[in-house]
């Protein structure tokens, strides 16, 4: 392409401080270096992570910063050493990577690459610490390698999977994060067994995620526990049939569903990042073979406790990290399970809006109102 090797300009949502409203501004994209590749975006959308560093609650803030990291697009232009990519190639980049070379890498059970592994503290580019945003000279940060509120973005290779050309960018971009962590969770992790229960914790984007991977799994019981009752109906279009409010009760939840489920389910999936919900979500599993499995991510000062025999009841106690896809491996396949309508993606997009109007996106979310927001970045 002409650009190739150019400084672009081009429209960024530049998140300039905490919590207050992206501005969409001109700035620059340098490109790429070595191992990177520079991206057009096209369509991405707004997953709870960019929300939570954006309000910058709890961790340290890093402003001014491109956030997004759910996304489709097209590769503008290669650097230096990148061969399995070339421009036109159409890509989902990813907030983890696979560098191909690592433990984990070589590694048939793990996804966490060494190199690659989320970084939500870092703000520049691995290959030389620097960032390849800027506006009037002054450097702006990226967000997890990926930056996708830009026009243009930069990433490392190891965090973009090339995809089937034919699936729709509008659609599939979806799966570079959150759905992945949900499906991938039941159907790489839990595993469970057609005809068998399930208890999903926590019924936002990526609990439903886990709640289609047991409906496609054939689960006969998807359990549905949440605080917000509101969320019950939108679950029945991804396969959950029963439905546990904590707040009605006034025994534990555990104890609930081992009376509903005569024992205990086979397997749960937790997918909100309370403590409580984790200890739960363990402990309502059946003795003898029930699996348990983490997702949702923790304060850092919370302690998992819960009786040593309830493991020696052979209960199985599992975490994943974006569902135990490897992303440049695994992704284009889960894609083919789009494109073979053996996943539906289209009932987790509940609203888009063009590129101008990205705040409405983030209304939506903190409203409750969106489980995913598609930002149309050409209007």
């Amino acid at each position: 392409m002409s650009t190739a090797g150019q400084v672009i300009k081009c429209k960024a949502a530049v998140a300039w401080e905490a919590g207050k409203p992206l501005s969409i501004e001109e700035v620059e994209v340098a490109p790429p270096q070595k191992h990177e590749v520079r991206l057009k975006i096209l369509f991405t959308s707004l997953c709870h992570t960019d929300v939570y560093f954006w309000e910058a609650k709890g961790q340290q803030p890093l402003f001014p910063r491109i956030f997004g990291h759910e996304a489709g697009g097209v590769v503008e232009s290669v650097g230096e050493g990148v061969t399995e990519l070339q421009p036109g190639d159409h890509v989902l980049p990813v907030f983890t990577g696979e560098c191909r070379e690592c433990a984990h890498c070589k590694s048939e059970e793990s996804n966490m690459c060494d190199l690659l592994r989320i970084n939500t503290d870092r703000g520049t580019m691995i290959n030389d610490g620097q960032s390849r945003f800027s506006k009037d000279g002054k450097p702006i940060y990226h967000f997890v390698g990926t930056s996708t509120f830009s026009e243009y973005t930069v990433c490392h290779v190891g965090s973009v999977a090339k995809i089937n050309p034919a699936a729709p960018l509008d659609k599939v971009c979806v799966l570079s994060c959150g759905i992945c962590t949900g499906f991938g969770a039941t159907v790489n992790v839990a595993k469970p067994k057609k005809g068998s229960s399930i208890a999903i914790f926590g019924l936002g984007a990526v609990g439903l995620a886990a709640a289609e991977g047991a409906r496609v799994s054939g689960c006969s019981r998807i359990i549905g526990v949440d605080l917000n009752p509101s969320r019950f109906e939108e679950a029945k279009k991804f396969g959950v049939n029963e439905f546990v409010n904590p707040k009605d009760h006034n025994k534990p939840v555990q104890e609930v569903i081992a009376e509903m489920t005569n024992g205990g389910v086979d397997r749960s999936v937790e997918c909100t990042g309370s403590i409580q919900a984790m200890i739960s979500a363990f402990e309502c599993v059946h003795d003898g073979w029930g699996l348990a499995v983490l997702v949702g991510v923790p304060n850092k000062d919370d302690a998992f406790k819960t009786h040593p025999m309830n493991f020696l009841n052979e209960r199985t106690l599992k975490g994943t990290f974006y569902g135990n896809y490897k992303p440049r491996t695994d992704l284009p396949g889960v894609v083919e399970k789009y494109m073979n309508k053996e996943l539906e993606v289209e009932k987790f997009i509940t609203h888009s809006v063009p590129f101008a109007e990205i705040n409405k996106a983030f209304d939506l979310m903190l409203s409750g109102q969106s489980i995913r927001c598609i930002i149309c970045m050409e209007n």
